[in-house]
């Protein structure tokens, strides 16, 4: 199980599959390539194709 974290391209903010988004019921643990389809960025709104892959 991968747990790399996304940054939206838009806003900047980043989904760390840690912590999850709990107030979208993302449970700590979940990858960012086990997300529900509908799953959008909790600060901006932008759809999961507007995530990319942090290197650091």
């Amino acid at each position: 199980m991968s747990l790399d974290r996304y940054v939206c391209l838009r806003c900047g903010y980043t989904y760390d599959p840690k912590r999850g988004d709990p107030k979208a019921g993302i449970s700590p643990g979940t990858p960012g390539d086990k997300l529900p389809g509908d799953w959008r960025c909790p600060a901006c709104g932008a759809a999961q194709r507007d995530f990319a892959k942090r290197d650091d």
